[in-house]
C-alpha cells in the first residue's frame, strides 16, 4: 500500500532587491550646487564655506557608495564634487583677496604722511592760509610771510583726507603761485595774479 502524496509547500518568494542609497550623493550636488552659486557673492559668499565643505564630503561618501554598488548615481556624485571643489577655491580666492585689502588698509592707517606746501611769486603783502585733515585730527593755518617765496611741512599720521592751500595778494597786488606735495609727489599748483587775486589749491 503507497504512502499518499501530500501537497507540497509553494516555494520561498526571492527576496526583493536592495533599493539604492543615493542620498548623500544627492545631497553632496545640491550642496555643492548651492556653494558654487554663494561663492560669486561678495560678503554672502560666507555661507558657501559650510556648503562647500559638506558638499565635498556627501559627494565622496556618494561616489563610495556608487563603487561598491550600494548607489546608483555615481554621475552625481562626482558632478557634486566638482562643483564643491570649485566653489571651495572660489572661497579662498575671496578670503586670500579680503585679507590683502585689510592688510593694505592697515598699513595705510598707519604710515606718516608728509604734506608740503609751497608757494613762491612776486607778491609782497600775500596772505597763506592752508588746511590738512588727517585721520581724526584737522588743523586750519594762516601767515603773512615778509616775502616768498615760502613754504611749510606737515606730518599727519593715517589716512590724508585732504586739505587745502590757498594764497591772496594784497593791495600792492603781484603774481602768486601755490603748489601741494604729498609724499613727494606734486598733487595741486595754481596761479593767480593782480590785486586781492586768490590762488587755491584744494581737493588733493
Amino acid at each position: 500500500m503507497s504512502a499518499p502524496d501530500y501537497p507540497q509547500p509553494p516555494a520561498p518568494y526571492p527576496a526583493p532587491p536592495a533599493q539604492p542609497k543615493n542620498g548623500l550623493g544627492t545631497a553632496g550636488f545640491v550642496l555643492g550646487l548651492l556653494g558654487l552659486i554663494f561663492s560669486f557673492i561678495p560678503v554672502i559668499g560666507l555661507v558657501a564655506w559650510p556648503l562647500v565643505i559638506l558638499g565635498i564630503i556627501f559627494s565622496a561618501l556618494g561616489f563610495v557608495r556608487s563603487r561598491s554598488g550600494k548607489a546608483t548615481n555615481k554621475g552625481l556624485s562626482i558632478a557634486g564634487l566638482v562643483l564643491s571643489v570649485i566653489g571651495l577655491v572660489l572661497c579662498i580666492i575671496w578670503l586670500a583677496t579680503a585679507a590683502k585689502v585689510v592688510n593694505e588698509v592697515n598699513n595705510e592707517a598707519n604710515r606718516t604722511v608728509t604734506v608740503h606746501y609751497e608757494v613762491s611769486g612776486t607778491a609782497k603783502d600775500a596772505s597763506i592760509t592752508y588746511t590738512t585733515f588727517g585721520d581724526g585730527s584737522a588743523s586750519t593755518n594762516q601767515e603773512q610771510p615778509k616775502a616768498l617765496p615760502w613754504s611749510k611741512d606737515i606730518s599727519t599720521k593715517g589716512l590724508l583726507k585732504g586739505g587745502s592751500l590757498s594764497v591772496t595778494t594784497g593791495t600792492e597786488g603781484g603774481e602768486v603761485t601755490c603748489k601741494v606735495t604729498v609724499d613727494g609727489k606734486e598733487t595741486k599748483t595754481a596761479k593767480a595774479s593782480g590785486n586781492f587775486a586768490t590762488a587755491s589749491c584744494d581737493g588733493f
